[in-house]
């Protein structure tokens, strides 16, 4: 792989990633609680799944577009690298698009699957406000983790450790760990067991910005601001693999 595809390949892989990550957990939530009744075995179930398909799909997209399948890594990305002008806004903004336009694919094909009218508009409510503080914690840690791998020199462990930390997040907060604005938004299209009410959407989004800042903010208090580097400063091994979502700091 060359130090970094062209743009319409690594929005392409944008689109294909958050649409993968999304029919997977909107699709394992319809298969898990369709096999059981018990909210809490349809949960685990659907942790798991979610988990194992967000760091496989890190671990594949990751050479060719930084895996980020999430508008607030994007966004991080954005703040750190814009300032240096190695992320332009056109390629931050081609990533959202493509981010926004699989996430609807993703749940549209879901539902295909598994036989549903796709497109069908969530009636599953989260708006009290303990569930957004959830959604505010959740994605703080993510963006913290990631940060925190790569200024530490251990973003090859990105694909377990974010999948280990989404497995974790979506029993340890109220909100069931969202962290995704894009996926927030395509699991508003499908009324399925991980579906999130339209009226529900501007908080949760609010929350995940909010969260992504706050992780930002502490990743630069924990580990200082990112410095300035040069194209030779930078080790060709690391220009081979430039991992947006291992980029968020160099």
């Amino acid at each position: 792989m060359t130090a970094q595809a062209a743009l319409p390949r690594r929005a392409v892989a944008e689109l294909v990633g958050t649409a993968a990550l999304v029919t997977v957990v909107v699709g394992s939530g319809i298969r898990a609680a369709g096999l059981s009744p018990d909210p809490g075995t349809a949960l685990l179930a659907n942790s798991l799944a979610s988990a194992i398909g967000l760091g496989l799909l890190i671990a594949l997209l990751s050479p060719v577009s930084g895996a980020h399948l999430n508008p607030v890594v994007t966004l991080c990305t954005w703040w750190y690298e814009g300032r240096r002008g190695r992320t332009p806004g056109r390629e931050a903004l081609a990533y959202l698009a493509a981010q926004l336009t699989g996430a609807a694919a993703g749940a549209v094909l879901a539902d295909v699957m598994f036989g549903r009218r796709p497109g069908v508009w969530s009636a599953h409510t989260r708006s009290e406000w303990h569930l957004l503080l959830g959604e505010t914690v959740a994605t703080a840690g993510l963006v913290l983790l990631i940060t925190g791998l790569r200024r530490t020199g251990r973003a090859r462990f990105a694909p377990v450790g974010v999948a280990a930390y989404i497995a974790a997040a979506i029993w340890f907060t109220s909100s069931g760990s969202f962290a995704n604005p894009a996926a927030t938004v395509g699991r508003s299209l499908s009324d399925s067991f991980t579906g999130i009410a339209p009226s529900s959407l501007g908080g949760f989004v609010a929350a995940q910005l909010v969260g992504g800042a706050l992780g930002a903010g502490l990743s630069m208090l924990l580990y200082g601001r990112p410095r300035r580097r040069t194209a030779a400063s930078v080790r060709p091994a690391e220009r081979a693999c430039r991992c947006g979502t291992l980029d968020l700091a160099s």
